[in-house]
């Protein structure tokens, strides 16, 4: 068996010497590997060195300094560590520590400023979720943007017109097939925002083409049962990162949950006394779950021997590499009513659950009239 790599901590001199124990320190308590904060250190070693021949100390050393380091850093040949995003953990250390400046805020732009009030417009009055509310203010950005660059910077959505509206919509369909609907999604939000808070005169948000496709076309993917099972089989137990994968998959398989519905998952949301989870869904919805008993095992195990004890927040489920931050298959329902399969799954609105009828084609396929002619050939 060969033996793990020793990593060779370097030796850190010069203004930022002091602050070298309480960087490795950092670096653990994050779940850096000691190969990985041994680089992280010579990379700090480096830069104090650089930092020594300019005469600067740790309180002038903002982003133009670090600039300026890495430009050397570049031109000397260096194939790794060539950008400022090297430096995050350790700038990110000494800004904590208040030794280091904090980055100049980026300025206000009349595009961010009407993306934050659109973002607190969805999260305030359409009670969305933050991920929601992230994707689109993302998938809106670009709109606003585009108009934006066409005029100088300025926005002037007070002349914007419905061709307008279709033509940007148009050439998004043609770059982006596949995120064309989220996209028209996203648009409409953000023209249905503009009229509320007066932007608009004229509500736009009907001008928004719909792209082609139906919702009900089509027939859901599902896993069989022994593919499951291979997945469950493939989490080896004996590692940190298996015993997790295996409680995200049961929490998946077992209960239906969303994917977004695991990985905002909560210490506090899982009542041990009780047997049940508290899921937290979409518009801000919360429901409360029983827990099945493997399904808890599971989630016992990854805590136990699993989850790492420097995790840098209370959800469940942490990333299995540094920094240590947070990270359907569904069972077979038979008999179950739309109403049924409605309230498991917590759709609000029937139609919703109504693409899930799609599954089970033998039991739709009686409800389906003969074709004309039919019965008088058979």
């Amino acid at each position: 068996m060969m033996a793990k790599t020793k990593p060779s901590w370097p030796e850190v001199t010069g203004p930022l010497a002091e602050y070298a124990a309480g960087f490795r320190a950092e670096l653990a308590r994050l779940g850096y590997t000691p190969l990985s904060a041994a680089g992280q250190l010579r990379l700090m070693a480096h830069l104090s060195r650089w930092m020594t021949a300019e005469g600067l100390d740790a309180r002038t050393l903002g982003m133009p300094a670090v600039e300026r380091y890495f430009e050397g850093r570049r031109s000397a040949g260096y194939v790794n560590e060539r950008t400022v995003e090297a430096l995050g953990p350790l700038l990110g250390f000494l800004r904590g520590l208040g030794a280091a400046p904090l980055p100049p805020p980026a300025p206000a732009t009349e595009t961010g400023q009407l993306l934050d009030r659109y973002a607190g417009y969805l999260a305030a009055e359409r009670g969305l979720a933050p991920s929601t509310v992230a994707l689109n203010v993302r998938l809106a950005r670009p709109f606003l943007l585009q108009r934006a660059q066409e005029r100088d910077g300025r926005l002037d959505l007070g002349q914007l017109t419905a061709a307008e509206v279709r033509a940007f919509v148009l050439d998004q369909a043609r770059k982006q097939p596949r995120s064309a609907k989220r996209i028209v999604t996203a648009l409409r939000s953000l023209l249905r925002f503009l009229h509320v808070d007066g932007v608009l005169a004229v509500p736009l948000a009907g001008a928004v083409p719909s792209p082609a496709g139906h919702a009900l076309a089509g027939l859901p993917r599902a896993l069989e049962p022994g593919q499951v099972e291979a997945m469950l089989a493939s989490c080896d137990p004996a590692t940190a990162t298996g015993r997790r994968d295996r409680a995200v998959l049961l929490l998946l398989s077992r209960m239906g949950l969303r994917a977004g519905e695991v990985a905002g998952l909560g210490l506090d949301d899982i009542d041990w006394r009780r047997g049940e989870i508290t899921v937290r869904g979409k518009s801000g919805r919360r429901d409360r779950l029983p827990l099945p008993a493997d399904v808890g095992a599971a989630i016992v195990a990854y805590l136990r021997g699993g989850r790492p004890a420097g995790a840098l927040d209370r959800t469940v489920f942490i990333a299995a590499q540094a920094p240590r931050e947070a990270v359907s298959y569904l069972g077979h329902r038979g008999g179950g009513s739309l109403t049924e399969i409605g309230q498991a799954l917590r759709h609000v609105r029937p139609a919703t659950t109504a693409i899930y009828a799609k599954v089970d084609v033998g039991a739709l396929r009686p409800l389906g009239r003969p074709w004309p002619g039919q019965e008088e050939t058979a």
